[in-house]
């Protein structure tokens, strides 16, 4: 009778060992899973800065070379608007081989979507943006044609308060303190420049051609900014995918639109009869005529890589920052090779422009640290 009474509380004491045995099984295995989860976190951090870099890099160096070498082609000899026109977008296939790469071939294969928009929507979708990037592209040119180098390129930087407002309305832009003083120091360094005497630029014109090539920039600068933030929306409501070959795809196909859009420009507008005679008469020879244009064509593709990969990983207003923090860096190249004075306006405006870009970055640095916090 003793032992039978006895059975029970052993038979719970066993019971409850067992329960906290498993409990401590559990805690140590969710400790793990955190600390993994940390890992992993932390590895796509570094990835998504790596990223962020190689972008930068891309959208600054292919936008300073491409937007120099433009003004070199009209300095040179060259008039064909719808020549500069057309490089801006058709060197796309230069880009085909990256869909072989094996890091594409991984990430294609892992990040597959269940319903894929509709063929009609794609097209659609391409064209309607080729079409922006076509007058845009027009546009850009006209300004670049009318304008010294320098007015030029720093005027290009009101296409991030036309993209701040655009991707207020479509994009869900956020305005932090410091968002906004980045917004408001890149837009005083270009606005600086509207009081530079150009008179000894690069590129004397009329006063008629002047503000022709300013409205010019500017329109051109508000269609760059309407698809910036045009080109986000399609990544987050149609697209929805997490892959390089989105990246690639909304640049080629972009691109192609874009290209048949000016070539048909080109022809209407009986400028391609006289392009034989324009490379005749190029200052620095024939070779070096295909060379100018080849490579602005090349450093464009560069550019569209880097600011659409921003757009990718950041957003659009982000990928503006970094163009509109590049623009600065021309006006001294063209000291260089234009003889373009650099006065204390620049100066100032270029140090300007570095300050924005900081104060931007840190805002990213900020959220991305609270959502590691977030997650821990």
């Amino acid at each position: 009778m003793v032992k039978m009474k006895m059975d029970p509380p052993r038979a719970k004491i066993k019971l409850l060992l067992a329960e906290d045995e498993k409990l401590n099984e559990d805690s140590v295995e969710q400790q793990t899973n955190g600390n993994q989860s940390t890992t992993i976190t932390q590895q796509r951090t570094y990835k998504w800065w790596l990223l962020m870099t190689i972008y930068t890099f891309f959208l600054l160096s292919g936008q300073s070379v491409a937007t120099l070498l433009g003004r070199l082609y009209y300095d040179k000899g060259g008039n064909s608007k719808w020549l500069a026109t057309i490089v801006q977008v058709v060197g796309f296939p230069i880009l085909i081989p990256l869909y072989y790469l094996p890091s594409y071939k991984s990430s294609h294969t892992s990040n597959i979507i269940t319903n894929p928009p509709s063929l009609l929507v794609l097209s659609g979708m391409y064209f309607g943006l080729g079409l922006l990037l076509a007058a845009g592209c027009l546009l850009y040119s006209v300004g670049l044609l009318y304008l010294p180098v320098s007015t030029y390129s720093l005027i290009c930087a009101s296409q991030l308060a036309f993209n701040a407002l655009f991707s207020f309305f479509f994009n869900s832009q956020k305005f932090t303190p410091f968002i906004i003083n980045s917004l408001v120091l890149l837009t005083i360094s270009s606005t600086l420049l509207v009081f530079q005497n150009d008179s000894s630029g690069s590129t004397p014109v009329p006063r008629a051609k002047y503000v022709i090539g300013f409205v010019c920039t500017v329109a051109a600068s508000a269609g760059y900014g309407l698809m910036l933030s045009l080109t986000q929306l399609c990544f987050q409501k149609i697209l929805k995918k997490q892959t390089f070959k989105a990246v690639l795809d909304m640049i080629i196909y972009q691109s192609s639109a874009a290209t048949l859009m000016i070539s048909v420009g080109l022809f209407a507008s009986g400028e391609w009869k006289s392009l034989g005679e324009e490379m005749e008469g190029f200052k620095l020879g024939k070779s070096a005529y295909v060379n100018v244009l080849v490579w602005i064509a090349v450093g464009w593709q560069v550019f569209s890589i880097g600011a659409v990969g921003l757009i990718f990983e950041a957003s659009s207003l982000f990928s503006n920052v970094i163009s509109t923090l590049g623009l600065p860096i021309v006006p001294v190249f063209a000291m260089v090779f234009f003889h373009d004075p650099m006065t204390g306006i620049k100066v100032i405006s270029m140090l300007l422009a570095i300050w924005g870009f900081v104060s931007y970055v840190y805002q990213h640095y900020l959220d991305d640290r609270n959502s590691d916090t977030g997650k821990l």
